[in-house]
């Protein structure tokens, strides 16, 4: 089969409906958005371009299923969702390409991406069964304390575009697990992967009613009524700051329950007793994975003096031997960004930092062609008031400063409004754990690239978001404490 009958027969196989009350339907106002592929900049598909009224019909379902699937049997839920896992695991290959002629990345970090969005339905299978409280003596003896944990109940999904797959099941797993109906809207730009998700979870048994997938062009004027319709408890959005804070606005007015998971400014700190060998390969990884179009993304890195130069020339070296091109072809490690506004912005920060005295030292301009491609840059003498330092890059663009201290480089770290993670890389276990406490941020990779695990518990501080997703958290996030004083 050839690569593009095959990608014909992938996008053929994914549903362009509405997934409402278990039944998949047309937009009910009959309007279609285009699919682009950002390789290309040509339609992939269409897909139903849903309205206000789609919303409150998916809302409805979620509500008239809630009662019933909230007290459904956790084995149940637990056996939906490792059937899911299994089904996801399975059909990698062609989720993987899906994935990629809607948002860009080569194939096989969108099938990294498959195996760890499964891992979040496998995650909170187990989880399932562990929804615990607790029943205790009253301090005088005479009553008892039960506490019991309920599910929280319709809840409201927005994901970003960047991880189409996976940060749905992070969504999707605890509040399966925990017994919530679901509206989920996902991005404009990537609502493939969902749709191919909802299909999934259909297939492994989830009644109809517990997920609905609500795909629009109108992101407020769809879920702006649903954030102020009393009947929604949960609102839980990853994406921008910018956004999260008109949302969580919106949802004071119901008092929702909410989870936010919003921008970052990752700092990448390397002392100059680290092993370099190991810092520039945990760099490549922080900074290059999805294209840098991620919020877990190294934004900025503040490097130990003595090693400045040579971790820049070491990194320009891996990140400029990277090939750019479209993600099915053989051996690409770099696609285009999402689109043309994004692209715009990533160059837009690259001239700020050279207008400012910062140094190319590879990379840096728009290649001819079609595509919304950037090249893998790192930059040079960044001074601090330049703003690929203070603004969330996500683009393949590495911005170089030194520092002189360890108090020094905390500082650095920690001058921004974001918290969401932070990378160390130091050979002293000491300054290890004197950075590590000292640095404002909800998780830190410390001499590693990589944070992401379905077991753990992802979100950070500042504005940087609320909550957090995976692990244990992730489940008591789609769960209510009910306290019974028991008088015996």
């Amino acid at each position: 089969m050839s690569i593009a009958t095959e990608e014909q027969t992938v996008v053929e196989r994914v549903e362009k409906r509405l997934y409402i009350g278990g039944e998949w339907r047309d937009a009910s106002g009959g309007g279609r958005i285009d699919v682009i592929d950002p390789a290309t900049e040509e339609p992939v598909c269409e897909v139903a371009d849903g309205t206000p009224e789609d919303a409150k019909a998916a809302l409805d379902a979620a509500v008239e299923k809630q009662a019933e699937w909230g007290s459904s049997a956790p084995n149940d839920r637990a056996g939906i969702l490792w059937r899911a896992f299994e089904l996801l695991t399975e059909r990698a290959d062609e989720l993987a390409l899906l994935m990629t002629l809607e948002m860009g990345k080569p194939l096989a970090e969108s099938k990294a991406e498959i195996v760890y969005a499964a891992d979040f339905f496998r995650w909170f299978s187990g989880e399932a069964l562990r929804t615990d409280g607790n029943y205790k003596p009253f301090a005088n003896g005479t009553s008892r304390v039960l506490v019991m944990k309920q599910p929280v109940g319709p809840s409201l999904m927005i994901t970003p575009w960047n991880f189409p797959m996976a940060m749905g099941t992070r969504k999707v797993g605890p509040a399966v697990a925990a017994g919530c109906t679901i509206v989920m809207k996902p991005a404009q730009q990537t609502p493939l992967s969902m749709i191919a998700l909802g299909q999934i979870l259909e297939e492994a048994g989830l009644p109809g009613g517990v997920f609905n997938i609500l795909t629009t062009a109108s992101s407020g004027a769809t879920t702006g009524p649903l954030i102020e319709d009393p009947r929604l408890r949960k609102l839980s959005f990853t994406g921008s700051t910018e956004v999260g804070r008109k949302l969580i606005e919106a949802s004071a007015k119901q008092v929702l329950k909410t989870s936010m998971e919003l921008g970052g400014n990752a700092p990448f700190l390397i002392f100059d007793d680290a092993d370099l060998d190991e810092a520039v390969e945990g760099a490549l990884l922080a900074k290059m994975r999805n294209i840098g179009e991620a919020c877990t993304a190294a934004n900025r890195f503040h490097v130990a003096e003595p090693v400045r130069d040579e971790f820049s020339r070491r990194l320009a070296e891996r990140m400029g031997s990277l090939k750019v091109g479209r993600g099915t072809d053989e051996d690409v490690k770099v696609g285009p960004l999402i689109d043309q506004p994004s692209r715009e912005k990533v160059a837009e920060l690259v001239q700020d930092a050279l207008d400012k005295g910062a140094t190319r030292v590879v990379g840096g301009e728009i290649p001819d062609g079609r595509g919304y491609f950037f090249p893998p840059t790192v930059l040079g003498n960044v001074p601090n008031d330049a703003r690929v330092f203070r603004e969330e890059i996500f683009g393949p663009v590495a911005p170089v400063g030194g520092f002189s201290s360890e108090e020094e480089a905390i500082a650095r770290a920690n001058d921004t409004e974001y918290g969401l993670v932070a990378y160390v890389f130091t050979r002293d276990i000491k300054r290890a754990l004197r950075v590590c406490e000292g640095l404002e941020t909800g998780m830190v990779g410390l001499n590693q690239g990589m944070v992401s695990n379905a077991g753990a518990p992802f979100g950070g501080v500042k504005q940087s978001g609320l909550g957090r997703e995976g692990g244990h958290e992730g489940l008591e996030e789609f769960l209510e404490t009910k306290y019974v004083a028991v008088n015996l």
